[in-house]
């Protein structure tokens, strides 16, 4: 996962047409850490419909406060600048939620892109 560490790097990032899906977490989230060890193999499963990018709200300035992420780990997916649809809430996220949630967001984008 390609890891975002500054406003400009994001901004450049989320004007690509490919379905790109910002995951914003921090060093310090319990619940970003609870993801990281089955990450790779989502990432890997869903490598030719989507971008998995990662995003540090504590590097990248106001990004954070600017896509209304309130919780972390969340998942907000983009194309063209644009975004499409969002997994934000304060609770744990498992493998097979994220799943669904990336698989809502290569749909969406399918559908958009007829």
């Amino acid at each position: 996962m390609e890891k975002i560490t500054s406003k400009p790097e994001f901004d450049v990032a989320l004007q690509s047409p490919r379905l790109t899906v910002a995951v914003f977490k921090a060093d310090w989230c319990g619940d970003c850490k609870y993801i990281d060890p089955f990450m790779p193999e989502v990432e890997e499963k869903f490598a030719r419909e989507l971008k998995l990018i990662e995003v540090d709200v504590d590097q990248v300035g106001t990004v954070s406060e600017e896509q209304n992420i309130l919780g972390i780990p969340s998942f907000v997916a983009y194309t063209d600048g644009r975004e499409l649809v969002r997994y934000v809430n304060k609770l744990r996220k498992s493998r097979e939620e994220i799943e669904q949630f990336l698989q809502r967001a290569v749909e969406v984008y399918n559908t958009i892109n007829k």
